[in-house]
């Protein structure tokens, strides 16, 4: 039988992993709002750059707090913090309820569906660690 802590240590090293390529998926297009934030279609115009910045700041924040929760405190409540990280990744198709994906050029829809799939794949992840009923290390 597999040592409990290795199966927990591997699981956790998976969730990671695809953490940060949703983060960095995430972080592409929070860069590419920012840098072309005139460019996006229908944007209010009270967003700035540093308003851009700083939501992003706090997602990846969410993102981290749930994992260290997951590595410290409650596998339950970090992974429902970590789920609520992916689920932040869908708000970036907010950008087609105020305009059409052909208003937005290329690179954005790219950046924008690029964060999508990224949250879906972290999503499905967290999914399979609950399912799976990985041991928790403590």
């Amino acid at each position: 039988m597999e040592d409990p802590d290795a199966v927990t240590g591997r699981a956790d090293r998976i969730l990671l992993a695809f953490m940060i390529v949703y983060g960095a998926a995430s972080l592409v297009h929070f860069v590419h709002n920012a840098v072309y934030l005139d460019a996006y279609p229908n944007l209010p115009a009270w967003l700035t750059p540093f308003g851009v910045y700083a939501a992003w700041l706090v997602i990846a924040a969410i993102g981290a707090a749930g994992y260290w929760m997951l590595r410290n405190l409650s596998a339950a409540a970090g992974l429902a913090l970590i789920a609520i990280y992916a689920i932040l990744g869908f708000g970036g198709l907010d950008h087609y309820a105020v305009a059409p994906m052909s208003a937005h050029s290329m690179a954005m829809n790219v950046t924008i569906l690029g964060e999508a799939v990224a949250a879906s794949v972290l999503l499905l992840v967290v999914a399979w660690r609950v399912l799976r009923g990985v041991p928790v290390r403590r």
